[in-house]
């Protein structure tokens, strides 16, 4: 079987801006939840049978104690933000885990989970669904892959050396040498993509590469060019290190039970009592027709 891993916090990120909002009559915005939850019953319909989904439940997490720039939720719309806990409460009442992170981010447990389900034997593929470029780090050879779901576009390990020309064991260093803006760290100065993928294409790691005075970096590279992003590195080594501690994932095991019984708890098994109210709450009978109508066909 194949097991989908949601990034929930984009998938809300992304229904806010593209569908129309949408106020019950409490006057609470549901618009975006709304999008959510359906785009979740179609994969159902559509045959998926795991799915687990992650959101973060409080955008901060401890990586802004690390970097004070780090991505937060300042800025994000009030009528956003409000809809996290409503759409974790719809997809449990419509009888799909959520991770609903705190101090660890979405990122880490889809990192977690998929590395988890990865080991159960029955698991034909896990599909880290997000186009989150940092999620390339977890990704292993055609059985670990993301999916954009937007532009039905799998990325396995062979696109991920494409993209970054580095393995996805190499991501995280990658993103610390050029930096990340949508995670709010910038990089080390003069270190472009060209310049982390020739030198991580050889020493594969940061911590690998010589930082001596006049070493000489068998790359291909200038040797003033090497030599000035030698003593970039140098200086701003412990930068570097934090940037990518930021990068790389938190893969935390205890968020699943053991391989096997993981992949079974993220079996679809039908709705939860609760979810014709959650329905009458988002004002979207439509979503119960379609939910009680996959229930009967496939239960």
């Amino acid at each position: 079987m194949k097991v989908f891993l949601l990034d929930g916090t984009y998938e809300l990120f992304r229904h806010y801006y593209g569908v129309p909002p949408h106020e019950n009559q409490a006057r609470e915005e549901v618009g975006a939840t709304r999008g959510v939850v359906s785009s979740v019953l179609g994969m159902l319909e559509e045959g998926a049978t795991h799915i687990g989904v992650a959101t973060d439940h409080v955008i901060e997490s401890f990586r802004n104690a690390l970097w004070a720039s780090y991505k937060s939720s300042a800025g994000a719309p009030a009528n956003l933000l409000s809809q996290f806990g409503l759409l974790e409460e719809a997809l449990e009442a419509m009888g799909v885990v959520v991770w609903p992170m705190t101090d660890l981010e979405a990122d880490d447990a889809l990192a977690s989970a998929a590395a988890v389900v990865s080991e159960d034997p029955s698991v034909e593929q896990v599909l880290i669904c997000t186009p989150d470029k940092d999620l390339g780090q977890c990704v292993r050879g055609d059985r670990v892959v993301c999916l954009d779901r937007r532009k039905r576009l799998i990325v396995d390990e062979d696109a991920v050396r494409a993209r970054f020309g580095v393995g996805p064991g190499a991501v995280p260093d990658w993103l610390a040498l050029v930096g990340d803006s949508s995670d709010g760290f910038p990089g080390l100065p003069g270190w472009g993509p060209k310049a982390a993928t020739t030198v991580l294409a050889h020493y594969g790691s940061i911590e690998a590469v010589p930082r001596e005075p006049r070493a000489k970096w068998p790359v291909d590279l200038p040797v003033s060019r090497a030599e000035a992003l030698r003593a970039v590195l140098d200086e701003a080594y412990e930068a570097a290190m934090l940037f990518k501690r930021l990068a790389t994932c938190v893969v935390e095991r205890g968020l699943l039970p053991p391989p096997e019984a993981a992949t079974g708890s993220l079996e679809w098994h039908g709705l939860a009592p609760a979810f014709g109210e959650m329905c009458m709450r988002l004002d979207a009978p439509v979503l119960l027709q379609r939910a009680e109508g996959l229930a009967a066909k496939r239960l």
